[in-house]
């Protein structure tokens, strides 16, 4: 296109004609849900359910007012303020590419400013808290699967609950204004890849009121809703080139669009005491039991999301699309899905495993998204005890082979040592890099260092033949390269 529109609610009526935009005015909002973590997902996942909704003239008093902790919380504001919190979205499968202009957040408050987040919290007309803060989020023990009171940011707001610094501080924060008020508490729903999300969710809000009044804690645990959901859409990393995409194909500029694929999926338990939209009019689900689908996607999506991911950073390939262009990281990926995860994921209605993962494999191999295999390898350090050892585990436990897992534990160790197969150095890439990179030069000479790291491999680094197996893959890797040693575990 010759021209760009500046995206601003100024500049809606003269977007492109292509483009969808919002069917309501933002005087017509009014604030429902305070979110934490505005982020790419959070905009391609919730923000969108919720435009639905309110283009179909529904729950227009859910508005959702944005809130952050984190340097990248004051980033992304600054980048929403100047479009008055809008956001581009752009959805393309392999074939089709469409974009929505979403304009469901009416405000953003200033990251880290504790007493007017809390205000925000404590105002009666929010009836939700939903967070996006990354698995490693929840100051979970990777090890014991437990809320860790003794983490460094948790005992400070425990210390100090009048100046709260982290997400559940500030939850706690707001829900003590409001109970002393004798205002109904609000839901608190997570919407990150974590497993039972709202049990981790609680775990946190409630352990950390336990350090401050145990009176309180108790509180939280019997009046405080927290619905596990299962979340699923792949959102990718904003950067220059999405920007250029979004003014060059669709005529807006916008300074931190949303690329993300056609498909989303939103699981949730309906346990709202304060309401909540008609979220099952637009697509999402509400069950009793969320455990089986977050157990099918989290053990085959996000799962095979590491499979990919180690071996073609290895590789040195870059995009997700082209990894799985890559016959031995493709067939890798199908070959310990369906012989070693698939088998032990129980089917959930309508759905079975085997079905699933021939939907995530199409999934990833959609060119158009451009997600990069440096994204999918960050962050392992919380990733793998949340998707990967659980199924080594579950394995185990029945006696079955974890040859392939073990590869992909082997892979990730061979990643983390810092370069990868022709000798490109690898950037950090994991909030305890140091740690991982130092444990995997020790692992080339002593495999067992590395499942030595028990707050991430547990009682799993103890089985003799997940040992056995993750030593020779990863003396294989050092001894052969990983092309060669995909070839040996795909009998080439």
């Amino acid at each position: 296109m010759a021209t760009t529109t500046p995206l601003s609610l100024a500049s809606l009526d003269s977007l492109p004609a292509g483009v969808e935009r919002p069917a309501y005015a933002r005087g017509d909002l009014s604030a429902g849900i305070v979110h934490f973590g505005v982020g790419n997902f959070h905009r391609a996942h919730l923000q969108v359910y919720l435009d639905r909704l309110m283009n179909a003239g529904r729950d227009r008093d859910w508005a959702i007012v944005g809130a952050g902790v984190t340097p990248y919380d004051v980033k992304m504001r600054d980048a929403l303020a100047g479009q008055d919190w809008l956001t581009t979205v752009v959805e393309q499968s392999a074939d089709v590419s469409s974009a929505r202009v979403t304009g469901v957040m009416t405000d953003f408050l200033p990251p880290m400013d504790g007493p007017a987040i809390v205000r925000a919290l404590a105002d009666p007309a929010i009836r939700i808290v939903t967070l996006t803060v990354t698995e490693g989020g929840y100051f979970v023990n990777p090890a014991t699967g437990k809320f860790d009171p003794e983490n460094p940011a948790i005992a400070a707001d425990a210390a100090n609950p009048d100046d709260p610094k982290t997400v559940f501080g500030l939850i706690l924060a707001g829900l003590k204004a409001r109970r002393a008020a004798g205002v109904p508490p609000f839901t608190v729903l997570s919407c990150d890849n974590v497993p039972h999300n709202g049990r981790v969710c609680r775990d946190a809000v409630a352990g950390l009121a336990a350090a401050q009044d145990a009176g309180f804690a108790d509180w939280v645990r019997d009046s405080v809703a927290f619905p596990n959901a299962m979340v699923d859409r792949i959102a990718t990393v904003t950067t220059d080139r999405e920007r250029q995409i979004t003014r060059e194909t669709y005529g807006i500029d916008d300074a931190w669009p949303v690329f993300a694929e056609d498909f989303i999926q939103w699981v949730i338990e309906d346990n709202f005491p304060a309401g909540r939209p008609a979220f099952e009019e637009v697509g999402a689900q509400f069950v009793e039991d969320v455990t089986p689908f977050e157990m099918m996607k989290l053990r085959i999506l996000n799962a095979g999301h590491a499979m990919i991911a180690y071996p073609a950073g290895l590789l040195d390939i870059h995009f997700v699309h082209e990894g799985m262009e890559h016959p031995l990281v493709r067939d890798f990926l199908r070959k310990v899905e369906l012989e070693e995860v698939v088998p032990i994921v129980p089917s959930v209605p309508g759905m079975e495993p085997a079905q699933y993962f021939d939907i995530i494999e199409r999934r990833f191999a959609n060119p158009k998204i451009g997600d990069t295999i440096r994204r999918l390898c960050f962050d392992g350090s919380n990733r793998q005890p949340k998707f990967i050892i659980p199924s080594i585990a579950d394995r185990l436990a029945q006696g079955l082979a974890v040859d392939g897992l073990a590869l992909e534990s082997a892979l990730w160790c061979r990643y983390c040592a810092g370069t990868t197969d022709s000798g490109a150095v690898i950037e950090p890439n994991d909030p305890i890099w140091d740690r991982l990179s130092e444990t995997a030069q020790r692992a080339k000479t002593d495999p067992g260092a590395w499942l030595d790291m028990r707050d991430i491999y547990g009682d799993a680094a103890d089985a003799p033949a997940f040992r056995d197996a993750f030593a020779g893959w990863l003396r294989a890797l050092w001894a052969d390269g990983t092309a060669a040693t995909l070839e040996r575990y795909l009998g080439r």
